[in-house]
């Protein structure tokens, strides 16, 4: 089993800048790939930014230049820094971690709520 906490969400004006974190604990020794998502109201769940164990990331084109994902192994935190914020960033940000070692599951938080003001 892991657990994820996220913090860091807020209300912004369009133009700033929030870091998210997501702490994991529990079975961390078998966390794959980590991500955050997003989801917006009346839309569906998206893929913001992803990041292996080994650091490779892979970005939403909506976030591309803007966001950064990054994680800290030793902390067992993975990070969410979004700068030139919008409007259309408006949404609850989940953590995501892959976790297992025969089996390999997806493990989510709770969700932080992220608010763009125009």
């Amino acid at each position: 089993q892991v657990q994820l906490v996220e913090s860091g969400g807020g209300l912004v004006q369009a133009g700033g800048s929030l870091r998210l974190s997501c702490a994991a604990s529990g079975s961390i020794f078998s966390i794959k790939d980590m991500g955050w998502y997003r989801q917006a109201p009346g839309k569906q769940r998206e893929l913001v930014a992803v990041i292996s164990s080994g650091g490779s990331t892979n970005y939403a084109d909506s976030v591309k230049g803007r966001f950064t994902i990054s994680r800290d192994n030793a902390e067992n935190t993975m990070y969410l820094q979004m700068n030139s914020l919008k409007p259309e960033d408006t949404a609850v940000y989940y953590c995501n971690a892959k976790s297992g070692v025969l089996v390999v599951r997806a493990y989510w938080g709770q969700g932080t709520q992220v608010t763009v003001s125009s």
